[in-house]
């Protein structure tokens, strides 16, 4: 199978695209270099540069790397960002998963891969959320998420397109410091760049019923990540494989984020107190994902911890920025 990754050149796209062709798949990428890099693919990966929202371009690609499944990365993802330009987050992301899906259809592909997200789930009040948990999201990124994977399961029934949902929890790290995540949208780096900048690390938040009053999160490794798109692509790829799936990837293990920035200190050798700033907006208590279904359906459980992440991130940050 020849598989296109669009968003490819990405931090998450390009650990899949490393993760895929070191098992032998053979890989186009597509991205529009937004917030890409070429230089993360590995050497030999086809780059087209483009957007999922140009309908042409994609049924070029489709048919001339003869691509018979699709790994779709490529969306807008800051939160803050999708309430403050709600319309262009639809568009981009609900429009450009259309108009994909529809170019994937005409192709006649047959396999099909969503990344999707844990902000589907909102703020739910469990100890660990299963794929059956309720889904209520309280920004417009995670309404795109939720709506993209209705369309997904739509398009799949309509043209017999096996699907694939995985609802990502909070990635981190990096399998290597050229690959790792430049942004500074995600609590990693974002602690990283504070300290670069000689400031105190930042807690939305001390009151929260949690042991030590700050919220838990489940964080995965970037590793597991690609290795758990790899897991999926191994099933859609195998002979008989119909209808859908939608699992969480995650840990099954919550760190609170005052664990989590202590830890950070201790990895960089900057242990200065947080400063304790207000709640943000929609943030839950509690968000730890129940990884049991991606072990039974995917074969698939993480392998790294959260040192591991914090550690190989911090590498990855001297890399493109020093200190």
């Amino acid at each position: 199978m020849t598989w296109l990754i669009t968003g490819g050149a990405g931090y998450i796209g390009a650990h899949v695209a490393r993760a895929m062709t070191d098992a032998g798949e053979r890989v186009v990428a597509l991205d529009d270099l937004s917030a890409g890099v070429p230089a993360r693919l590995p050497a030999g990966i086809p780059l087209v540069r483009g957007s999922a929202l140009d309908a042409d371009l994609l049924r070029r690609v489709l048919a001339e790397h003869e691509v018979t499944g699709v790994v779709h990365l490529a969306a807008r993802k800051q939160v803050a960002e999708s309430v403050a330009r709600p319309t262009w987050y639809y568009a981009e992301n609900v429009g450009g998963l259309a108009t994909l899906l529809d170019a994937v259809a005409q192709a006649g592909i047959t396999r099909f891969l969503f990344s999707s997200s844990a902000a589907v789930y909102g703020t739910p009040d469990v100890d660990l959320i299963t794929e059956d948990t309720p889904c209520a999201p309280v920004n417009p990124y995670g309404e795109t998420k939720l709506a993209g994977e209705w369309l997904v399961r739509a398009a799949g029934r309509a043209h017999g397109i096996a699907t694939t949902c995985l609802r990502y929890f909070n990635v981190a790290g990096t399998a290597a410091p050229e690959l790792a995540d430049t942004g500074v949208f995600n609590i990693v780096p974002m602690v990283f760049d504070r300290l670069t900048r000689d400031e105190a690390p930042r807690i939305f938040g001390d009151d929260y019923p949690t042991p030590d009053g700050t919220c838990i999160r489940d964080y995965i490794h970037i590793r597991d990540l690609a290795d758990a798109h790899l897991a999926a692509v191994r099933r859609l790829s195998s002979p008989g494989t119909r209808g859908d799936l939608t699992v969480n990837i995650g840990r099954g293990e919550g760190v609170s984020v005052r664990e989590l920035v202590t830890l950070i200190g201790e990895v960089t050798g900057d242990t200065r107190p947080a400063v304790v700033e207000g709640r943000r907006p929609g943030d839950a208590p509690r968000a730890v994902a129940s990884p049991a279904l991606a072990a039974k359906e995917l074969g698939w459980t993480a392998r790294h911890g959260v040192r591991e992440m914090v550690e190989s991130a911090w590498q990855g940050w001297l890399h493109h920025h020093g200190r």
